[in-house]
């Protein structure tokens, strides 16, 4: 049976990263949507790709540095270090690049097959940047789902700025990992099984919506 505190780890983990997705389609979407209107992005696309694969120790030792106690934030007075906003602070920066990518690609195509068509039928740039929105809607949707996967199984940043603190800052990924340090197993394989059965229904949603909207 599964215990009190394995179900608050599981729903914790799915606010943190759902926080942290929806935090950074904030910025990611916007910029994606700007990127497909400039006409030599290349070397900014390569950067952002590269950025993608990152690792997440690195990340996460680099925001520990920028959010310790003797970091460059300390004198502000930000305390941020060791609590879920650290965690979804890292977590949308990690799938930013992801996201930019992802949700690039479908603008850029949405915008070559429909803006040049919309415009010459006398549609307004406004009128234009609503059409492109609405076609790429579920091509944007697959990139956010797919970034709060990214950010879901994510083990370094949540270790490192986290603290795998119990009730409070601990979610699947660390506390499998705990688990396993252990040797507890039984939490750390039902807590395995619940998050590799989130990523199967984010698989196939996914599928789903290709499928349908025929996104390639």
């Amino acid at each position: 049976m599964i215990s009190d505190e394995t179900i608050a780890t599981i729903l914790r983990s799915i606010y943190v990263s759902g926080t942290a997705t929806l935090l950074a389609s904030v910025w990611s979407l916007p910029t994606s949507y700007v990127l497909t209107l400039k006409r030599r992005v290349g070397v900014v696309e390569a950067v952002i790709e590269s950025l993608v694969g990152i690792p997440t120790v690195l990340l996460g030792l680099l925001l520990y540095i920028l959010l310790s106690s003797s970091g460059p934030l300390a004198p502000l007075g930000i305390k941020l270090l060791y609590t879920p906003q650290a965690i979804i602070l890292g977590e949308s920066i990690l799938v930013t690049p992801l996201m930019i990518s992802t949700s690039y690609r479908v603008l850029k195509n949405s915008v070559v097959m429909y803006s040049e068509l919309a415009l010459s039928l006398g549609a307004s740039k406004t009128q234009v940047m609503t059409l492109v929105i609405r076609e790429s809607l579920p091509g944007v949707v697959a990139s956010i789902i797919m970034s709060f996967s990214r950010a879901l199984g994510e083990l370094g940043i949540a270790m490192m700025v986290g603290g795998n603190i119990s009730g409070y800052t601990r979610v699947m990924t660390t506390a499998i990992a705990l688990g396993v340090v252990r040797g507890e197993f039984e939490e750390a394989i039902v807590l395995g099984l619940v998050l590799m059965a989130i990523m199967v229904v984010i698989s196939v949603t996914l599928k789903l919506i290709n499928k349908v909207y025929g996104i390639d």
